[in-house]
């Protein structure tokens, strides 16, 4: 079987990062179950091409939370940039920026937001709530102050699963977070709250002064309690199959959240999100726009900014033709009548 340009990417960035590097990128929680079921949940939507449909020019732009973005293809978040390139998230910043990307920067980035920031463009600032929550605090008050959009809450933390692969602490000279916070006398500060919940979406929105989405929903039922607790929109993902290894795929369960609370938040997803026609079989289902993470490492490690640049341009390609081959020619266009059965 010929391998994709998304394979052959990944398999010379693999030749190219610490061996050590690549398999923490790679890898997955558990026995790796949920990074596996992510791809295959997608592949096993079908979609119905309807026809006779002028689709000469196709339009893919959106607005995400009043935002408007050239396609509905984003980078998700994802840590420590510097482990494969030498200019870490500057350069992906970079390559978000030439893409015309909306990025998420992850909090647990490897160089200081503040040298960051100039070379961002739309970009919304991931966030944990920490046990020591003053700084969380301080971390969303900077990012806001720096530009960001928008803060992105990770919900489904509140413990970190162990890794197949797990962290090689000499990979990083410091402790989670602390390029951005500084060196703390407590290291558990730095870890994710276990006592999270919904008030804390209210208390984020008002700390940060910033909309605040909600990253981590698999059910409908949370989903709709983030929105009454105040969400601006909610991210369904199940942490790119690193945490609960027997967690449901993202595509299997961002129909029952588009049910659930899309008349009034927008929907997002991740999660082994591969092609442009994945992305398609995601706003079919409902969702506002799609994420992708591991593709972007891939692409920084072997091109740097060009490199990132390049993957979101190719998700856009796929899309773009995936659009025309099911006659669509404008994203208000696609819905649940695109489904197989």
């Amino acid at each position: 079987m010929t391998s994709t340009w998304l394979e052959r990417l990944e398999r010379e960035a693999e030749g190219l990062l610490r061996p050590e590097v690549y398999a923490w990128a790679a890898g997955g929680s558990g026995f790796e179950d949920a990074l596996r079921r992510n791809p295959a949940a997608w592949s096993r939507i079908t979609l119905r091409p309807d026809a006779l449909v002028d689709v000469s020019n196709v339009n893919l732009s959106t607005t995400f939370l009043g935002e408007r973005l050239e396609s509905p293809v984003a980078i998700a978040p994802s840590g420590y940039h510097g482990l494969s390139h030498p200019e870490g998230e500057c350069a992906t910043a970079d390559g978000a920026v030439k893409a015309g990307s909306l990025l998420v920067l992850s909090s647990r980035a490897s160089v200081r937001l503040e040298e960051i920031a100039p070379h961002c463009g739309n970009w919304w600032f991931q966030s944990y709530v920490l046990k020591d929550r003053s700084l969380t605090e301080g971390l969303v008050a900077r990012a806001r102050a720096l530009g960001a959009k928008a803060i992105v809450l990770t919900v489904d933390a509140p413990v970190l699963a162990p890794r197949r692969q797990s962290r090689d602490p000499s990979l990083v000279p410091r402790s989670v977070l602390e390029v951005n916070t500084g060196p703390v006398e407590d290291p558990e500060a730095l870890e994710p709250a276990p006592d999270l919940t919904v008030r804390d979406i209210a208390w984020l929105r008002e700390v940060s002064g910033l909309p605040v989405v909600v990253k981590g929903v698999l059910r409908g039922d949370t989903a709709r309690r983030c929105v009454d607790a105040g969400a601006a929109a909610v991210w369904v993902s199940n942490h790119g199959g690193r945490q609960l290894d027997a967690a449901v795929a993202t595509a299997d369960a961002l129909g029952e959240v588009v049910d659930a609370v899309a008349d009034q938040v927008e929907v997002y997803v991740d999660g082994g999100i591969r092609t442009g026609v994945d992305v398609l079989r995601a706003l079919a289902l409902g969702a506002r726009g799609a994420f992708v993470g591991r593709p972007v490492v891939w692409g920084l490690a072997v091109g740097g900014a060009a490199g990132v640049a390049d993957v979101m341009n190719r998700y856009v390609e796929e899309l773009t033709l995936a659009m025309r081959l099911t006659g669509r020619a404008g994203l208000a266009d696609v819905g649940r009548d695109l489904l197989g059965s």
